[in-house]
């Protein structure tokens, strides 16, 4: 598996203070996800197409929330902005989470080295927090819980 180098490491958001990783998602790279997004699902679902050799574990944490106590992880705010465990079961949220998934896949290895050149993911990072700010209060609108 790809490890994140120190470097890479060094500039992924990141958040060293969680509690348990449980057993199912040790050692890999796991996506924990908002399953009742409509937007989030097909982004995940070509993600899962792509990861043929399952190198990542796909959390619908809108079905099950279980893995976020574990993890003490709040469910607020895992719907909020994207969480992900990297390998070694740090934890990493907003863009910089794509780019732990993106190096864990075909066709997209190349685009988790590239935002990961100086002053990309703070730009990366800006954007993908006014879209998920966006997203999520949208979503909350909906009667459902559930928005297209």
């Amino acid at each position: 598996m790809p490890q994140v180098s120190p470097a890479t490491a060094s500039s992924l958001d990141r958040n060293s203070t969680h509690s348990t990783v449980p057993p199912a998602l040790a050692g890999k790279v796991a996506m924990l996800y908002d399953g009742g997004c409509p937007l989030c699902s097909r982004e995940v679902a070509h993600y899962r197409r792509v990861d043929r050799a399952e190198r990542v574990n796909w959390v619908d944490i809108y079905l099950d929330a279980s893995v976020l106590v574990s993890l003490g992880i709040d469910k607020t705010a895992a719907m909020k902005r994207l969480h992900v465990l990297d390998q070694h079961g740090g934890i990493v949220t907003g863009a910089s989470a794509f780019a732990v998934v993106w190096a864990e896949l075909p066709r997209y290895r190349v685009l988790a080295k590239l935002v990961q050149l100086p002053g990309v993911m703070p730009l990366l990072n800006r954007a993908y927090d006014w879209f998920a700010e966006k997203r999520f209060a949208k979503r909350s609108r909906c009667d459902s819980g559930v928005c297209s």
